[in-house]
């Protein structure tokens, strides 16, 4: 997914207008994909090469050091054919995808510096495209003023437009909402902007 300049300007423009309403913070990330999943083609390659004897063994009459090779040689193959990334993808498991990328947000919310301004209260956009994931990270400044609820509410624009590829729109929609609780739970003051007007991309 790739986001042209005019729809980074509009994100950025987003942004600035949100923060106007409020001393939180606003900090966006968008990676193609939460993990490489490097260490899922050895583990289907072992799957194949450990159940591949067993129908040699029964429909073949080949010898115990043919079925061996052969195993070998599944094993081989196999690595290399889910190595081809949309095979690797497809065959990580949903929850491990959703986990990595719960797991990356969290990275970004701390790499960005969106945890720990002075109000506490900073929020990050977090998406990862391929995993079709969306989450709003809140700092504890936040907690008990903005319900999870309201928080799954804003993120809805954000993962409506993310299965219409529409990605941008849905940043900028979302940072509107965002606006609409933070206005609330952390009206302006006199901090002034810590935080880049930015969306990072990875």
């Amino acid at each position: 997914m790739r986001l042209t300049t005019q729809d980074l300007d509009h994100i950025v423009e987003a942004i600035g207008r949100a923060e106007r309403r409020t001393s939180g913070e606003i900090v966006c990330a968008l990676t193609r994909r939460a993990s490489d999943y490097a260490y899922v083609p050895p583990l289907w390659a072992a799957f194949f090469a450990l159940v591949s004897p067993w129908p040699l063994a029964v429909l073949t009459q080949l010898s115990a050091k043919e079925i061996y090779a052969t195993q070998i040689l599944v094993f081989i193959l196999s690595a290399i054919l889910v190595s081809w990334p949309p095979i690797r993808f497809a065959l990580t498991p949903r929850l491990v995808k959703k986990r990595r990328a719960e797991r990356a947000a969290i990275e970004q919310f701390f790499l960005r510096g969106v945890a720990g301004t002075r109000g506490r209260a900073g929020v990050l956009i977090f998406v990862a495209f391929a995993e079709r994931y969306a989450r709003i990270v809140a700092d504890e400044g936040l907690t008990g003023k903005v319900s999870d609820a309201e928080w799954q509410a804003a993120l809805a624009p954000m993962l409506n437009c993310l299965g219409q590829r529409r990605c941008a729109e849905g940043f900028v929609l979302t940072i509107e909402e965002c606006a609409r609780l933070l206005a609330r739970a952390a009206p302006p003051g006199a901090e002034g902007d810590e935080l880049p007007n930015r969306i990072y991309l990875s």
